[in-house]
Formats: structure tokens, C-alpha cells, sequence
């Protein structure tokens, strides 16, 4: 997973979610309507549409999955479920992309804690890394476990849970895949003092296809292996891939003290 920074809506557009949900609430107040086909047939239209467009460019080009960041991200999910919740369906900061996968496995489920506040992780509004971990032995995405308060992180075992983060074969082979393309970019960076140290961190910026390099860089992963060799031995190339990284998810980095590990 990764943070996801969400786009502004054309002002147009936002507006028409605004009436749709003022007309779901006067429906409301005058019979007792279907959410579902009152949803489908908002759907169909052009401007939600160009809604869906605009969640599909925030992901770039290969347009992922806002919770796998694998499989394409073919249509809208309401992160709060539009059935159980529906004062929240045309609500633009509860849309996200998600694949066919992910939303069949999520469907209305929806964990919340005693505060009613969701377990489930929205990647536009956190860093997943916060919560979760990468098992680069598996591929599998689990919880995260701080020691400092020995006890799993908040709404990370009820995002792997919910979303079978942990036990998805052909997505844990995809980001194992990726973590060693990821490790293959260190190893060259380690031999090769010569390098263009600009042009290969954004090399390896575009290497990263799930949103591994935050794990790498800013969590566990900078205590294994290559990444742990290259912020050792390669402090201003560290400190460079740390900005870049920054810049790029546009989010504070996470706290990645070794006591919280």
C-alpha cells in the first residue's frame, strides 16, 4: 500500500456530488429509496465519471488499486460503505479506487473501534506504513508491531484481516517480486561509487510498483540487508532517497526509530 495524496475535483463536478446527496437526503425524507439504484443510476453519469478519471490519475499511469496498489483500479469504492452508511455515498473524501479483487473481499465490511472510528486504513488520509509491515520472506503485507508499546499498531491487523493482505499468493509474488527488483537498484548503487546519484534515485522511484520504498526507507526495511547497507555506508545517498521520497508521496515522513520496531 502506499499514501495517496487525493486530487481536487473540478468545481462543476464537486457540485453535482453535493445535489446528488441533498436529493438522496429529500428521497429520504419522502419514501424509503434504493441506495443501490439510486447509486446506479448516478453512476452511469459523465460527471461521476470524470470523478472516477480523476482517482484513476492520482494512482499514475498504470491507475492501481488504492489497497492492493496491484491489480488496476477499475471503479469507485466508498471507503465508509454507501449500503450501511449512506449520508456518505456522493461524500467526494470517502471515494477511493479499487480493483474487482479488493472490493469483492471488502465488500460492506467495515470494522470500527469503540470510538466507532474505522480500523480500516484509508490511504488518503495516512501513511499505511504506519500500521503495516512488509514479510519480504513471503511477499505478504501483515501488521505492524511496535515494541514500544508491545502491541500491534492500530488498524493494521484489521486492514490485513479484512483485506486478506496476508494470504493473497499471486499479490505477495507481485510485491516480493518488486522488494528484489528494489534490492537489485541497491546492490548497484553499492559497487558503483561513480554513479549519478540524481538519476538513480529516481530510477529507483520508478522501480517501486506497490509503495515499497516507504517500508524500505522509512520503516523495518532500512534495518535489512541492502537498505540497511546503503543508509550505513551511503548516508548522503540515504539522505537523498529520503528526500525524493518525501517529495514524491508528499506526506511527513513516519517515526523510524529502532525502538518502534
Amino acid at each position: 500500500m502506499k499514501r495517496v495524496q487525493r486530487p481536487a475535483l473540478p468545481s462543476r463536478v464537486a457540485q453535482y456530488l453535493v445535489r446528488q446527496q441533498q436529493k438522496w437526503a429529500e428521497k429520504q425524507s419522502a419514501d424509503a429509496p434504493d441506495m443501490e439504484a439510486f447509486w446506479k443510476s448516478r453512476r452511469a453519469t459523465r460527471t461521476v465519471g470524470q470523478a472516477l478519471k480523476a482517482l484513476q490519475q492520482a494512482m499514475g499511469p498504470t491507475e492501481p488499486c488504492m489497497y492492493c496498489v496491484d491489480n488496476h483500479g477499475t471503479d469507485i469504492e466508498h471507503f465508509w460503505p454507501k449500503g450501511p452508511y449512506p449520508e456518505k455515498a456522493f461524500d467526494w473524501d470517502n471515494w477511493l479506487l479499487c480493483c474487482t479483487e479488493c472490493g469483492r473481499i471488502k465488500g460492506v465490511k467495515f470494522p470500527l473501534d469503540a470510538q466507532q472510528q474505522p480500523l480500516l486504513i484509508n490511504p488518503t488520509e495516512e501513511d499505511p506504513w504506519a500500521c503495516l509491515d512488509f514479510d519480504p520472506d513471503t511477499g505478504n503485507l501483515v501488521p505492524r508491531f511496535a515494541l514500544s508499546t508491545n502491541d500491534w499498531v492500530p488498524k493494521g491487523p484489521a486492514t490485513v484481516a479484512l483485506l486478506q493482505l496476508d494470504s493473497r499468493e499471486a499479490l505477495a509474488q507481485r510485491y516480493q517480486k518488486t522488494y528484489q527488483r528494489l534490492c537489485r537498484k541497491v546492490d548497484d548503487a553499492l559497487v558503483n561509487p561513480e554513479l549519478d546519484a540524481s538519476a538513480w534515485v529516481e530510477d529507483l522511484l520508478a522501480t517501486d510498483d506497490h509503495g515499497l520504498l516507504s517500508w524500505c526507507i522509512r520503516g523495518a526495511g532500512q534495518f535489512r540487508g541492502q537498505f540497511n547497507a546503503l543508509r550505513q555506508s551511503h548516508p548522503q545517498l540515504w539522505q537523498l532517497c529520503q528526500h525524493q521520497l518525501t517529495i514524491k508521496s508528499a506526506f511527513s515522513p513516519m517515526n523510524t526509530s529502532a525502538s518502534s520496531y
